[in-house]
Parts: structure tokens; C-alpha cells; sequence
């Protein structure tokens, strides 16, 4: 199966190929075509797998060989994060017409917020595993650069996405859940800002660094929830996208249970940078009424994307790139009754922690599976 781009990128911005179908076929990619369709959702798996390693030393029960094995998690998400940023590099140089014509898609442009959280994953993981690899300096050192670099590129998608939408798109788009991938790297910078707090200590710094996340914060649960319900306004009237679209609908959970997280690693971090007890106090107890409130609508996306995810596979749902979104979109619900765990004691959030991340790495055990067997027999790579 071949693609014929031949988009103006001025102009057209609805007429790229289909994104649910460029990264599954049957032929044998040639050589020379082999970057041609490194497209950004292939970032997915990085968020995936980062998320496994982070969720992981974030749990509160801690396992014999629990933190070995994020360590080694961590570090193959980093080795994706290289291999996928030279591909992608030189998928822009090598075939700069398709490149294009990907980017001015206005589904397959939404995934250019998974760069971004990639960075962001792999940062937190560095924070927090790194200092037994790297040393504390180096990891530092990474775990800022890399959280810097995905905060920049996730605020500037976050903005020049929804601007291309706006003034490049036709009246006939209709919203589908792959809209909030621009919408979540705020967040993510947000959660993960969390933990270069205690690197900072108090004064200008870090209560700048604690604003600024705060900030990102709100933009992020905003702006989201205004795509949440353009989404769900369109799945009502409108009914499921086409099958092989259902998996992005975990998207969704993903900026709900990211903002739990950042609301409560905030609250937990910022006595590192700010001293007053009753600001402290109160960004604790909005941290915890925050994820209660939050945590009942999770469920709620959480059981209806399980329902139509069963729906789909009864209807032929194939294996794709979109599969990782089964991951990362659970992954913050884990980082998310971990963070309520520690917030309030409660064993109800430590045993639903403990409960998704089995669910986790079942999903991502599944996912990667496929995937491997996808790149080695060339099917994900043809064009």
C-alpha cells in the first residue's frame, strides 16, 4: 500500500491520509523508505513505557525488585526517546513533502503533543531513578533539560495547533478524542515541574517555578475540558469514530488523571519553596478534595473507554500505533491514587494503585509485543 502526498501546506490542512491507517500494512518497507512514515504518535510508546518506570517508584507499596526493574524500564524508554527523535529528524529531512502533509493533517497534527510528553516521561523518570545511574548531578542536570525542552515544545503545540485548526481547517471537522493530546503536555509539565522544587529550595525560583505549574495547570484542566466536551458532545450525536479511532478515547483519562497527580505532588512539594503553613495547608486540602472530585468522573471515562474498547474488538479492532493509548492515559491514574495515598493514608487509593498498575503492565506487555513484531516484520514502517 503506497501513499501519494501531494498536499499544499499553505492550503490544505483536512486532506492528509487517514492517521488510523498509515502505520499498518502488509508489504516489506524498501530502505529508502524506512523514515518515511515515523510519524509523531510513534512518541506514544515512549509515554508509555516512561510511564511504566515512573508509576512504578511512585507506588506505595514497594516490592522486592519493584525499583530494579523501573530502573530498566526507564532506561529503554530513554534508548526509544534517542532512536525515535534521530528517526524523526530524519524522517523530516529525508522525506520533507510527507512530513509536511503529516503535520497538516488535523488528526495526525494532535499527536504532536506526544514529543513533548515524551521528554517530560522520560525527565520525571530521570529525577527520579537517574541519581542511582547517572549521579545526583547528571541526573539533575537531564531531569531539567529535558523537562525544560518538553515544556517549551508542549506550550507551543499547545498554542499553534488549535491556531492551525482555526484558521486552516474546514467547517465539516468534527471533534474526535485525539484532540487532547495538545491539550495534556501542560499538565505533564505540571506534575513533573513538582519534583525540581526541591532542587530550587525557597526565594524567587522556586515559588516562580511553583506558580508557573500552577499556571500550566489551569490552562491545561481548562482548555481540556472544553475539548472534553466537544468530544462527547460529538460521540453522542454523532456516534463512535471508526474502529480502529476507539483506543484514542483513553485519551481522554489522561488529562484527568494527570491533574489529580499534579494537584497533589504540588500540594506535596511545595513546602520546599514556600514556608507558610496556611498556604501549605490549603494547597494540601485543595489537592485532596480536588482528586476526590476528579476521581469520580476517571472512573466514569475510565469504564465507558473499557466499554467501547470491548465494543470495537468485537467489531475487528486491529492492532495500530493507537494501542498506546491504553497506556500512558492509565499510567496517570496510577500516579494518581498514588499521589491520594500519600495525601490522605487511605488503603482504598494504594490498593487501586496497586490494582491499575497490574492493569498497566498488562497493557503494556500487550502493546509492546505487537509492536515489536510490528517493526521487525517491517509492517509498522511500510508506506
Amino acid at each position: 500500500m503506497s501513499i501519494n502526498v501531494t498536499l499544499d501546506p499553505d492550503t490544505d490542512f483536512v486532506a492528509a491520509p487517514r492517521p488510523f491507517h498509515l502505520a499498518w500494512c502488509t508489504e516489506t518497507p524498501r530502505r529508502a523508505s524506512m523514515f518515511a512514515h515515523i510519524t509523531p504518535n510513534w512518541f506514544a510508546s515512549v509515554m508509555g513505557t516512561g510511564i511504566v518506570a515512573t508509576a512504578a517508584v511512585t507506588l506505595p507499596v514497594h516490592a522486592p525488585g519493584l525499583r530494579v526493574f523501573a530502573t530498566l524500564v526507564w532506561a529503554l524508554a530513554a534508548t526509544l526517546l534517542a532512536v525515535l527523535t534521530a528517526a524523526f529528524a530524519t524522517h523530516w529531512l529525508r522525506h520533507r513533502r510527507q512530513a509536511t502533509a503529516y503535520a497538516n493533517h488535523p488528526v495526525m497534527a494532535q499527536f504532536y503533543g506526544a514529543p513533548a510528553m515524551a521528554l517530560l516521561t522520560v525527565g520525571a523518570g530521570t529525577l527520579l531513578l537517574g541519581p542511582a545511574v547517572l549521579g545526583q548531578a547528571a541526573a539533575v542536570c537531564l531531569g531539567v533539560t529535558l523537562w525544560v525542552a518538553g515544556t517549551v515544545i508542549g506550550l507551543v503545540v499547545a498554542v499553534a495547533v488549535p491556531y492551525r485548526m482555526i484558521t486552516r481547517t474546514g467547517h465539516g471537522t468534527a471533534a474526535v478524542p485525539a484532540w487532547m493530546m495538545p491539550v495534556v503536555p501542560p499538565m505533564v509539565s505540571a506534575s513533573t515541574g513538582a519534583l525540581l522544587l526541591e532542587h530550587l529550595g525557597s526565594g524567587q525560583a522556586g515559588e516562580t517555578l511553583l506558580m508557573a505549574c500552577y499556571a500550566m495547570f489551569g490552562l491545561s484542566l481548562l482548555v481540556g475540558f472544553v475539548t472534553i466536551t466537544m468530544v462527547y458532545s460529538r460521540l453522542m450525536h454523532s456516534g463512535l469514530p471508526e474502529v480502529q479511532a476507539i483506543p484514542t478515547v483513553w485519551i481522554v483519562l489522561g488529562v484527568v488523571g494527570q491533574s489529580v497527580t499534579a494537584a497533589n505532588l504540588l500540594a506535596a512539594h511545595a513546602s520546599s519553596v514556600i514556608v507558610d503553613p496556611a498556604l501549605i495547608g490549603a494547597l494540601h486540602g485543595f489537592g485532596i478534595v480536588y482528586g476526590l472530585v476528579m476521581g469520580g468522573f476517571g472512573a466514569f471515562v475510565f469504564w465507558v473507554a473499557a466499554a467501547l474498547t470491548v465494543h470495537a474488538a468485537r467489531r475487528g479492532l486491529s492492532f495500530t500505533l493507537t494501542w498506546w493509548s491504553f497506556t500512558f492515559p492509565v499510567g496517570t491514574c496510577v500516579t494518581a491514587a498514588s499521589a491520594l495515598s500519600a495525601a490522605t493514608g487511605l488503603v482504598l487509593f494504594s490498593g487501586l494503585a496497586m490494582l491499575l498498575y497490574i492493569g498497566l503492565l498488562a497493557a503494556w506487555v500487550t502493546v509492546a509485543t505487537h509492536t515489536v513484531r510490528g517493526v521487525a516484520s517491517g509492517r509498522l514502517l511500510a508506506g
